[in-house]
């Protein structure tokens, strides 16, 4: 386990890479004592020094939600990050390429909840009560990683790779959408680059939402309403660059698309 200092230094060179827009190396190359609980401090320092400065929680994201992903990491369980206000981009409206290091997309079903959820207990009839709507949304994920040599502590300890989101205008409520067999269908420039179906996240999205419900919990963390919540990719992530269009057809959801400018 690390010294508290310890973690604050590597809170600072993370934060220092998003000014900077350069990647250090993985955390773990530093610390191999490195433990999850570290990796969560180190998380949770940069949140409370950019509410400190200004910024504003909106939301928070779930990752490593499919099996491929966890396989590909090397660990059996997702991680969760935090969504700040200005993480937020508009649909189709540019999207300035340069605030990222090394941006990829993942198309994510997201919720905005009614009610707040507090867990341990939070059981799935609990998430369908507080879920307000449903949206389409892409992720845009970044690492402040180098060259996304990532591992488990990594990711933790770097918002979960988090970089930004497009909220889709499509609106719907949850007894309108089959959430496990939504297809979606991700395009590039024109040409498919993905395909899945809502039950790639844990089976269900609303199960990522009870996870993240229970696991915020038992840090004394609760989901406020109007939360948004992105449950995790339906596809494989995608890397973007300056120029690049990228649309999202959910089955029953509704398209956004985004423009990297």
């Amino acid at each position: 386990m690390m010294r508290e200092e310890e973690r604050i230094a590597e809170a600072e060179l993370l934060l220092e890479a998003y000014r900077t827009r350069r990647p250090i190396e993985p955390l773990v190359k530093r610390h191999p004592d490195m433990t999850l609980d570290d990796a969560y401090a180190i998380q949770s320092i940069q949140t409370e020094r950019r509410v400190a400065e200004g910024a504003v929680i909106r939301g928070h994201k779930v990752g490593l939600t499919s099996h491929a992903m966890q396989r590909q990491i090397g660990v059996s369980t997702p991680d969760y990050g935090v969504l700040m206000e200005d993480m937020f981009y508009l649909e189709s409206r540019d999207i300035p390429t340069g605030q990222f290091l090394q941006p990829r997309v993942e198309p994510e079903i997201a919720f905005v909840l009614a009610r707040p959820l507090r867990g341990p207990g939070v059981t799935i009839a609990d998430a369908v009560r507080a879920v307000d709507v449903v949206l389409p949304s892409l992720e845009i994920i970044d690492s402040r990683i180098a060259d996304w040599k990532i591992g488990y502590f990594d990711t933790v300890a770097d918002n979960a790779s988090s970089g930004g989101l497009v909220l889709g205008s499509t609106v719907r409520r949850l007894h309108e959408l089959d959430l496990r067999g939504m297809g979606c269908v991700l395009r590039k420039n024109g040409h498919v680059v993905g395909t899945g179906a809502g039950g790639a996240v844990l089976g269900s999205p609303l199960n990522a939402l009870v996870w993240l419900a229970n696991t915020l919990g038992e840090h004394g963390v609760e989901l406020q309403e109007g939360a948004v919540v992105l449950p995790g990719s339906i596809t494989q992530s995608v890397p973007v660059e300056s120029g690049d269009t990228i649309t999202v057809a959910f089955a029953g959801l509704g398209t956004l698309t985004a423009h990297f400018a």
